[in-house]
């Protein structure tokens, strides 16, 4: 190596003194880092509340309304009307999420005071069932392959007006 380092001072030309190694380190600016304004001359703002947050706070609220309710009816009747129908379908196919839509939609407009949940578990593969929660299974559709035409031939009006009459 020594041979090379003798070649260098010879063609800078300077004779006894090498060249001084200098480097200077840029650091990159970008045309987004350019238009960002510092850190420090952005005014202090309070965060808002996340979403979450305020769906929480909302569904406390509404939680607490929609339980006086039903409790009210309970205790007009005797306690018979505390009914919840589970609607478990598939997350396949958007087919099955707009079917149960309809379901709850209708059994909360037909029956004011039954609870409709939407897969409150983990859905089966290729399901479509409603059902009373510990009780009546009203359509159990299982184990459908596309194009899931057992489900697309149910005439969902009639589907809904039938348990409507069954839980009342």
């Amino acid at each position: 190596m020594a041979p090379r380092a003798t070649k260098r001072k010879a063609m800078d030309g300077d004779g006894d003194q090498p060249k001084p190694q200098v480097r200077e380190t840029l650091k990159r600016v970008t045309r987004s880092m350019a238009k960002q304004p510092h850190p420090e001359s952005l005014p202090t703002k309070e965060k808002p509340k996340t979403k979450a947050k305020m769906q929480k706070k909302s569904a406390d609220e509404d939680g607490a309304k929609a339980e006086a309710a039903p409790e009210e009816l309970a205790v007009a009747d005797g306690g018979s009307h505390n009914k919840t129908v589970v609607v478990e379908h598939c997350k396949q196919c958007n087919s099955f999420k707009t079917r149960a839509f309809q379901v709850r939609d209708g059994l909360e407009k037909g029956v004011p005071w039954v609870k409709v949940l939407l897969n409150p578990e983990k859905p089966r593969r290729g399901c479509f069932e409603i059902r009373e929660e510990g009780g009546e299974t009203f359509i159990s559709l299982l184990d459908m392959k596309r194009p899931f035409k057992l489900m697309k031939e149910l005439d969902m009006e009639k589907v809904i007006s039938d348990i409507v009459e069954k839980i009342k």
